[in-house]
Order: structure tokens, then C-alpha cells, then sequence
């Protein structure tokens, strides 16, 4: 069995893991780090200490009516990208614990594009 790194815990909530090959679980907010938490296999978890936490990246749709995914980018072992039931609470809860200035959005779908046009002109 897996032991929690969190003492308290604020959040619990179903949630998607899209590392590799979707996998359903559980996500759980406490005042140590971020945990998700595979329903299926226990032996399949991620635990994210806040102090590994360098930003936390939600893909906005829609002026903020959808959030269909986010992304937790750590210091030392990449980018992690969930999605869940209710987004809104887990930012809510999140927000406790990173610094609301590393929460970001993530660039749209044009602003990618006008990205890659201008590096293809400056050349």
C-alpha cells in the first residue's frame, strides 16, 4: 500500500492522468504536495511535493467557461498533465499552497501558430 506524503488533505476528486496512456484514479490536494492516485493498480501513483511545484498550466476554453486539462510543471522531472471532474476547485485549492503568479495559461491554439510563422520568418 501506498502512503500519502500529506498529513491534511483539502481535495479529493476524480481525475484522468494523460502520462502516457489515460489512466482514471483520484486526485488528492494536501498541505504536503499533490497526489494522484490510480483506482485500478495502487502501485501507480504520482506524488508531486510543493516544493518541486515550478508552475501549474491550465488550457482555457472559451474565456474561461472550460478547462479541459492542466498541467503540473516540476522543478526536476517534467510536465505532468491531468484533467478533472471539477478544475475549478482543484485550482481553488492549489492556490493555497504555488503562488498564484506560477499558476499561467497556456498559449492557445493560434498563439502557437503565430509563434511558429514569426521564427519561420525571422530566419
Amino acid at each position: 500500500m501506498v502512503r500519502s506524503i500529506n498529513s491534511k488533505v483539502d481535495l479529493v476528486v476524480d481525475a484522468t492522468s494523460h502520462l502516457g496512456l489515460s489512466e482514471y484514479g483520484k486526485i488528492m490536494i494536501g498541505d504536503k504536495g499533490f497526489e494522484f492516485y490510480n483506482s485500478r493498480d495502487p502501485s501507480k501513483f504520482i506524488q508531486i511535493p510543493w516544493e518541486e511545484v515550478d508552475y501549474v498550466i491550465a488550457s482555457v476554453m472559451f474565456k474561461g467557461k472550460w478547462i479541459p486539462r492542466f498541467a503540473v510543471q516540476t522543478k526536476k522531472n517534467g510536465t505532468f498533465s491531468f484533467s478533472s471532474k471539477k478544475p475549478r476547485d482543484v485550482f481553488i485549492a492549489v492556490r493555497k499552497y504555488v503562488d498564484p503568479n506560477r499558476m499561467v495559461q497556456s498559449l492557445s491554439f493560434f498563439d502557437v501558430i503565430k509563434r511558429g510563422l514569426k521564427g519561420v520568418f525571422k530566419r
